[in-house]
Formats: C-alpha cells, sequence, structure tokens
C-alpha cells in the first residue's frame, strides 16, 4: 500500500515543492552572477530563438515578485508564478525591483549608475526568462488542476496559509527539543513492538483482510498522508514561509495529497529547509510508533485479535511508506532534503545528465562538459536515479504481479499500461543517449556499430534465456476436493494435466505455503466462485464470480479455503514469456 508515495515530476517535485531552476542573472559585472543551475537550456534557448525587442518601459510580469533576503546572508529570490523561485544577485533584484513600468532604460541606468548596454543586457535576460510582462502573452493563472510530468496530475483544493497561521503558536512550542526526544522515543518503541511481536506480524501480513479492516486500514493511512503533508506545510510556516496550494493528487494514478512548499526556496538556511522536507517522515514515524504500542497494549489487555493484527498493519505500511520517502533516487522527501541540504539545485535530473553522458562517452566517444563539475560522485548518483525506478516496478511485480494477473482483463490492462510507459521512457532514455553522443561529435560509424551492437544483444537474450514460467489463477476448497480456477485472460493451454501446482494464501503483502497439488485429466468446467479466491479480501463471499475450473488431485484443503494458486508450466524464452505475460491476455 503506497499511499503517501506521492510526487511531482520536474518543476513541481515532492509535495508540490519546487527545485530552483535556471538562475536568472545579469551580466558578469557589477555584482551579477549566475544562481546554482544549469543555465545550458537557457544558453541554448538564447542561440535557437532571437530575443524580442525590449518595451520602451520595461514592467515586471503581473505574476513576478521581488523577494528580499530574509535575514543577512540570505540569497536575493524572484518568485514567477506560485511554484518558480530563481535565485539573482542583488543588482539584478535591484534592476527588476526598479522595472515597474515607469522608467525607460536611460532612466534605469542613471538610477542603477550602469551603462544602458549594461541594463539592456540585464532587461534581455530577464524576459528571455519569462520575469517581464509581454503585451502578446496572456498573464499565466494559476490552475486548480495542474499536469507535472511525467505522470502526475495536481488537484488545488485550498490556500492554506491563513490555515496554517493560527497553528504558528502551537508548532513553535512543539519545535522545542524535548518534544523531538519524545517523538524519536516514541518512533523506536514502535520499531520494539514489531521485534517483539515479529511473528504476529509476519501472520497478519501473510492473512487475508476483512473489507472492513481494509476500508479502515486505507481511511486511517489516507488520514496519516493527510497529516504528513500538514506537516510540511506546518513546518514552513514556523520558519516564515508561505504554503501555497493543499490538495489531492494521482501520482503514477496513485492517489495522494500533496502540499506545495516552494516558498522554503526563501528560507535563509539550507537546515531549515531540510527540516521542512523531512517533516513528513517525522510524522509518519510517530504514527507508527502510536499504532505499534497501540497494538502492544491491545495484546497484554487481551483485546481483540482483529484490532492487534489492524493496528499492526497500520504501523507497517506507515514505516514503509517513510522509509521509502527517505531514498534519494526518486523526487520524494530524501531526496529534497539531500537537495537542500547541498543547495544544489535540480541534483537528480544533472546527475542523470551526467551519468548519461558518462555512458555516451564510454560507449561512442566523443567531448563531454559536466552538468555538475564539482560533486564527483553525481554520476554514480544519477546512475542510481536511473536504475531505481526499474527497482521499484520489479518489486511491485514481485508483491502483486500475481494478483494482478489473477484480476483478469483489468490487471493484464493495469500491467500492460505500466509496462508500456516503463518501455517509453526507455526509448526516450535511448534517445537522448544517442542525441548527447551525436552533440558531443562522435562518430557516426561508432553510433552505427553500438547501436546494432545494442539491438543484437536485446535480441539474443530475448531469443536465447530461458525463464520459468508460471501460470497464476485462484483455488476454491469445496466438497472434499481443490478446485483452481481461471479468469477468461488465464493462459489455460499452458494448464496441462499433471502440471504441478502450489496453493498459496492471499496475504495482504506476504505468501504462505498451504499446499500442493497436480492438475487432474479432467476437462475445466463453468462455475462461480466466491471474490477471495481472487483478492485477499474475506468478507465478501456474497460476490460470486464467473470462473472456469479443474479439480486438482492431491491436495486436500478445509472446506470454503481460498486463496492463490500457481501453475508450474516449464520455461520459456524470455521473448516467449513478455509475450505470453503482457500481451497475449489481451487476445484471449
Amino acid at each position: 500500500m503506497r499511499t503517501a508515495l506521492k510526487r511531482g515530476g520536474e518543476e513541481t517535485p515532492g509535495r508540490g515543492q519546487e527545485e530552483t531552476p535556471e538562475g536568472v542573472a545579469g551580466p558578469r559585472r557589477r555584482g551579477f552572477k549566475w544562481a546554482p543551475g544549469d543555465g545550458s537550456r537557457l544558453k541554448r534557448a538564447q542561440e535557437e530563438k532571437p530575443p524580442a525587442p525590449l518595451p520602451d518601459r520595461p514592467r515586471l510580469a503581473p505574476d513576478v515578485r521581488v523577494h528580499e533576503p530574509i535575514e543577512p546572508g540570505a540569497p536575493w529570490l524572484v518568485q514567477s508564478g506560485s511554484q518558480r523561485y530563481l535565485r539573482v544577485a542583488p543588482g539584478m533584484a535591484k534592476l527588476l525591483t526598479l522595472a515597474d513600468g515607469t522608467r525607460e532604460t536611460e532612466d534605469l541606468a542613471r538610477e542603477l549608475g550602469w551603462s544602458v548596454e549594461l541594463v539592456g543586457e540585464g532587461l534581455l535576460r530577464a524576459q528571455r526568462g519569462r520575469l517581464l510582462e509581454d503585451a502578446d502573452n496572456k498573464p499565466r493563472r494559476d490552475r486548480r488542476i495542474t499536469f507535472v510530468p511525467p505522470l502526475t496530475i495536481q488537484f488545488t483544493v485550498v490556500r492554506p496559509e491563513r490555515m496554517l497561521n493560527v497553528f504558528r503558536p502551537l508548532t513553535a512550542r512543539l519545535a522545542h527539543r524535548s518534544w523531538g526526544i519524545v517523538a524519536a522515543a516514541l518512533a523506536g518503541a514502535g520499531l520494539l513492538a514489531l521485534v517483539v511481536q515479529a511473528q504476529t506480524t509476519i501472520t497478519a501480513l501473510s492473512e487475508p483482510i476483512s473489507w472492513p479492516a481494509l476500508l479502515a486500514l486505507l481511511v486511517v493511512t489516507y488520514c496519516g498522508t493527510m497529516l504528513h503533508e500538514l506537516s510540511h506545510g506546518l513546518v514552513l510556516s514556523h520558519y516564515g514561509g508561505r504554503p501555497s496550494r493543499m490538495g489531492f493528487m494521482l501520482f503514477y494514478l496513485t492517489p495522494a495529497f500533496f502540499c506545495d512548499v516552494s516558498d522554503g526556496w526563501r528560507l535563509p538556511r539550507n537546515r531549515q529547509r531540510v527540516r521542512v522536507a523531512l517533516a513528513g517522515i517525522a510524522t509518519q514515524s510517530l504514527i507508527a510508533g502510536l499504532a505499534g504500542v497501540s497494538s502492544v497494549v491491545v495484546a497484554l489487555a487481551g483485546g481483540p485479535m482483529g484490532l492487534r493484527d489492524f493496528l499492526l498493519l497500520l504501523t507497517v505500511t506507515n514505516y514503509v511508506s517513510g522509509l521509502f520517502n527517505t531514498i534519494p533516487f526518486v523526487k520524494l522527501d530524501g531526496y529534497l532534503a539531500l537537495m537542500s541540504h547541498l543547495d544544489i539545485s535540480h541534483l537528480r535530473d544533472r546527475s542523470i545528465t551526467d551519468a548519461r553522458r558518462l555512458v555516451a562517452r564510454l560507449l561512442f566517444g566523443g567531448r563531454y562538459e559536466r552538468a555538475l563539475p564539482g560533486v564527483e560522485w553525481a554520476p554514480l548518483f544519477g546512475l542510481a536515479c536511473m536504475a531505481f525506478p526499474l527497482y521499484v516496478v520489479s518489486m511491485a511485480f514481485t508483491l502483486w504481479g500475481s494478483i494482478l494477473e489473477s484480476a483478469g482483463m483489468v490487471g493484464a490492462v493495469l500491467v500492460s499500461i505500466a509496462l508500456g510507459y516503463l518501455s517509453l521512457r526507455v526509448y526516450v532514455g535511448v534517445a537522448k543517449l544517442l542525441a548527447e553522443a551525436r552533440t558531443a561529435g562522435s562518430a557516426t560509424w561508432r553510433r552505427v556499430t553500438v547501436s546494432l551492437a545494442a539491438a543484437g544483444a536485446v535480441a539474443a537474450a530475448l531469443l536465447g534465456i530461458s525463464v520459468p514460467y508460471t501460470v497464476t489463477g485462484g483455488f476454491v476448497g469445496e466438497q472434499g476436493r481443490t478446485v483452481l480456477v481461471a479468469t477468461g485472460t488465464t493462459d489455460r493451454d499452458a494448464i496441462s494435466p499433471g502440471a504441478e501446482v502450489k496453493l498459496l494464501s492471499g496475504g495482504v503483502v506476504l505468501q504462505k505455503q498451504l499446499g500442493t497439488g497436480t492438475v487432474s485429466s479432467g476437462e475445466f468446467v463453468q462455475l462461480s466462485v466466491p471474490f477471495s479466491a481472487f483478492v485477499p479480501v474475506t468478507g465478501l463471499d456474497s460476490l460470486k464470480v464467473p470462473v472456469d475450473g479443474v479439480v486438482l488431485d492431491g491436495a486436500r484443503l478445509a472446506p470454503g479455503t481460498t486463496g492463490q494458486a500457481v501453475v508450474d508450466a516449464g520455461t520459456r524464452s524470455l521473448g516467449d514469456w513478455l509475450y505470453l505475460k503482457y500481451v497475449a491476455p489481451f487476445w484471449r
């Protein structure tokens, strides 16, 4: 259950918090300098598109604000819209402040004591950074619905600044170190509770869950996610920032909440932004600790086993979600904390660029510039960022693949969409790799040779590598026999008489083997079975699913037992395996 995994994309990673984009700087004289960020894209834009003429009396765009440093030593910031923040040098900030539509270029130069050429260069950079008013373009409006590449849609519900300001006195009291020690102790006590009840926890994860418990778990978990996001906003408000948006979103088609704390870039100290980023993880650890300790109390008091199992599931869910959020290889809280600590904007994207250029240099040759020349470990970090999504997808298939496979056409569609999107990302990555090599001046013959060799290696792997092939369905115990049941998308041709079948409990996360059997020589017959034969949820036996079934020999389970059946169908080539798993279900 990954309700807390909610992040955006390039412009709005995590909770709506934006990484500082390319700095808008003035000329390299009189204190102008580039703010943190890779200016290569801005340079390319300058080369590709001729500059538009500057207005006679330049004025800032309606949605642009210049923020003075919060304290001495803090940076000047320019805000464009509700989410885009840019660091600028003091000279550029002064120029933008004076650009109010009442002064011509000569007036600005006279007030600043600069040359007209220098002022014009600074205004031109501001214009290319979309900071000046443009009569041809309508002002950007804050939208309620925002699409964040690659696959996140945010729905703004409230503007939380005033609401969170009400809680600032309470937040100031809770910010004391003693409360932090109490929270850490409670989080540790929850982990200890899981260790003490390890066997009970494993059993709870390996058993089906009742539908009322599942509904309660979803509600409580989503409430915890809301508190997670609210914590980001409360900490930002405590330090003087202004959370701009709160709402819910579809993060890779998973519903979740978000809180836009892009204003955190105005905070003067890195550690303050780190605390804003980690506030949600701390909240989830606290919730997990409370649930874990409560499960021990229920057990000692002889309370209902169902309540104890529910609390254990809640504990594990929050700890796992919090742990996943600390991983810095995706744009979650851990990455934002690392980026804030290092004070390097677009750390992940620029590290991936360095990693891609490293791979391109090794494969194709050429001359490449580093996006992060001062960070030696950036290419390795970028490689990890590239590989980690593949690991996440593989783990998700390991945990949920069999359930999705046995869910018929719905499961086949979901899995195929996920794999199709993953394939698209791989294709885009390869295209970028070749583009990097071409830009770096690598030899055409080398690019062609390496590409053909790579394509040949992929083809050889698809045809030459054999992998185990299994067919997943459900089973029911009835009338002294065990019946293997399959939906219409199941590969029935691979279920041959005598094939070995493993019978597994339909656990929420884990599974345990209940027994084995073999497919009998009888024919498949049509019947109706409980919904729990395919989904690990109990209490819905009145819901019947039409299926095809065949009796299993050698399997004796208690009447009414349901779960997953995994049929050993031998081996297939990797290409056949991919086709049978993710293409053929649509045509059965």
